[in-house]
């Protein structure tokens, strides 16, 4: 059921993630639930202390490092090109594991900008500790900047869900060969018309409202991490993949503004 997205021509990401931000004492449980529902792409960030929870599960689920998919984002405090590759050799000692398939900048920071902090990643992408690069929270003109670096950019990760919809972003970014990774997809379903017709979608496809918002982003080729400490939620979310809006109806979301 794991449909991927190409980075690069060979590395794939599978398209819907599991989210770990917040889930802290939970965070090991929740992400051997997710990886044994069938989930194999897994979202982390220094910044959330879940690294060795994450690693943790991958360990009891069994299954092959190859087989998972691991995203992880330098916090503010490692950006500078002298913090990078230490806070990866952290991240590889806390994960468990000895390469990172996907590492981010997690926000933008003015004391170390992107000129600086994008040739240390690829200093240690081609070391081989991580796989592929990318940014997050970055808009327009950072992007503009990053990929004057040279350095190949292949994620962009923002808030994007039916109530915040950063479409100059995502315009930009389908245009420049990045994907886009949704964050807090289902945390704010939209407005009052949005909701009024993902009830009725819902009821039509037979699936939960949460589910449709995220058969919606997965649609737009966006990859969601939905996050959720509740087995039964880790499940839903897993099978609205299963689920394919027809063009009208996903225009209409398009349109419930």
């Amino acid at each position: 059921m794991n449909k991927t997205i190409a980075l690069t021509n060979e590395i794939q990401i599978p398209q819907l993630g599991f989210g770990t931000s917040g889930l802290k004492e939970l965070a090991q449980a929740s992400v051997l639930h997710a990886l044994q529902t069938g989930y194999r792409h897994i979202d982390t960030a220094d910044i959330y202390e879940t690294h060795t929870a994450v690693g943790a599960a991958l360990r009891e689920s069994g299954l092959p490092r190859q087989d998972v998919f691991i995203t992880t984002k330098l916090w503010r405090h490692s950006v500078t090109a002298d913090k990078v590759a230490p806070a990866v050799d952290r991240f590889l000692n806390e994960l468990g594991t000895d390469y990172i398939d996907l590492l981010l900048i997690h926000w933008p920071r003015e004391e170390a900008e992107p000129e600086e902090t994008l040739p240390a990643m690829e200093a240690v992408r081609q070391a081989g500790k991580v796989r592929a690069l990318g940014v997050s929270n970055f808009d327009v003109s950072l992007l503009e900047r990053s990929l004057k670096t040279g350095i190949q950019i292949v994620n962009n990760q923002i808030k994007f869900n039916l109530e915040m919809r950063e479409d100059e972003i995502l315009a930009f970014c389908k245009a420049n060969n990045i994907t886009v990774t949704a964050y807090s997809p289902i945390r704010s379903l939209g407005s009052d018309a949005a909701q009024t017709l993902l009830g009725e979608l819902a009821a039509k496809y037979g699936a939960s409202p949460q589910q449709i918002a995220l058969a919606w982003l997965l649609g737009k080729g966006l990859i969601p991490i939905p996050r959720s400490t509740k087995p039964a939620n880790i499940e839903a979310n897993y099978q609205a993949q299963q689920i394919e809006l027809s063009a009208e109806d996903a225009a209409a979301l398009e349109a419930a503004r």
